[in-house]
């Protein structure tokens, strides 16, 4: 390196503090001073819905912003889908604007979790602000990352809520199963085109379990990441959020609608009026999914009933239940979707 080249570079250095070294230092979590800091400016309380993907997470949303204090709107995913939230500083040439030791607005510290913060917090209280809540939440699934999204949550909401929805795994795999075969997905294997046009030209050997709607490989993927998600978002929701965390079953929500919800409400500390209950009727009546499937994939769509429990039952083989089994009986047992075997 030449001299002037050297100099240039010690000059850049005490001005501005270190190069970046091309590869950018782990985002800190966000402090208890910060967090007071930022409540002061944004001062509702938040809270997020996770959820496997086709577990409820959206009937869950829609329920919970009944209440005239609640507002809940979905799929913001900032701590559940790549690139996430922190990917607006994750590089090294925003640690080091961020960072700079001349910046003085940084208090010597890296200002990328209060800049996080700021952003979600901003994101989610202008709608909140338009409604007339005073608690706000996201429901963004997190079956693509599971417990990564649970920290990633916690590093920069640590004083939010977490509500977790389970819903039995063999029909999350068969609305999945469905939601591929109306939406036509480009992931779609050639065995996979094969059974999509047997089940339009017959559908009732697949409809009375007579032959299995899956391949294999998809119901083995299904089943593997269901058991993740819950496996890792139920250790690190109690782990970290502790009692700022709560789970609850989409069967029990579809049974018992306004017991549950008076849970969830007084789990976010609202109370819970009577009145409520005929409003969480009329939304449970109401079933927008089913509609737009119906639109988009007509006679596919009407084969499954959509937001029902158990129909599972009628659709799977004594293979697929066998394979499910095999990989998931344990998970299915501990959230009580079978009898615990002695």
């Amino acid at each position: 390196m030449s001299l002037p080249h050297r100099l240039r570079s010690a000059l850049s250095v005490l001005l501005r503090g270190e190069r970046p070294s091309g590869k950018r230092a782990s985002i800190p979590p966000i402090t208890p001073e910060e967090v007071a800091e930022a409540r002061q400016f944004f001062p509702r309380e938040k809270f997020f819905i996770f959820g496997h993907a086709r577990s409820g997470t959206t009937l869950l949303a829609r329920l919970v912003r009944l209440h005239p204090e609640v507002y809940c709107n979905w799929q913001a995913h900032f701590f559940t889908r790549r690139p996430l939230l922190k990917g607006m500083v994750d590089s090294p040439e925003m640690e080091e604007w961020l960072t700079r030791r001349s910046n003085r607005w940084n208090r010597g510290r890296d200002l990328s979790p209060v800049v996080l913060r700021a952003v979600a917090d901003f994101i989610l209280e202008r709608e909140a602000a338009r409604e007339g809540a005073r608690i706000v939440g996201d429901k963004s699934p997190n079956s693509l990352l599971n417990g990564e999204s649970v920290r990633n949550l916690h590093a920069v909401y640590p004083d939010a809520r977490l509500i977790y929805i389970v819903r039995d795994g063999r029909d999350v795999a068969l609305s999945e199963r469905f939601r591929n075969f109306v939406e036509e997905s480009r992931f779609l294997t050639a065995e996979d085109k094969r059974l999509l046009a047997d089940l339009r030209r017959d559908p009732a050997p697949f409809r009375e379990g007579r032959r299995s709607i899956f391949t294999e490989t998809f119901l083995r993927r299904i089943a593997r990441s269901w058991v993740r998600n819950l496996e890792e978002t139920e250790a690190e929701g109690r782990r970290l959020f502790g009692e700022g965390y709560f789970s609850l079953r989409y069967e029990d929500l579809l049974a018992c609608p306004f017991e549950v919800m008076g849970g969830v409400w007084r789990f976010l500390g609202v109370e819970v009026s009577p009145e409520l209950e005929s409003a969480i009727r009329q939304e449970i009546a109401s079933n927008p999914d089913q509609e737009w499937q119906q639109q988009r994939g007509g006679d596919l769509a009407s084969l499954l009933p959509k937001g029902q429990a158990g129909n599972w039952r009628r659709f799977f083989t004594p293979r697929d239940r066998a394979l499910f089994e095999e990989i998931a009986g344990e998970m299915l047992r501990k959230w009580g979707y079978e009898e615990k075997t002695r």
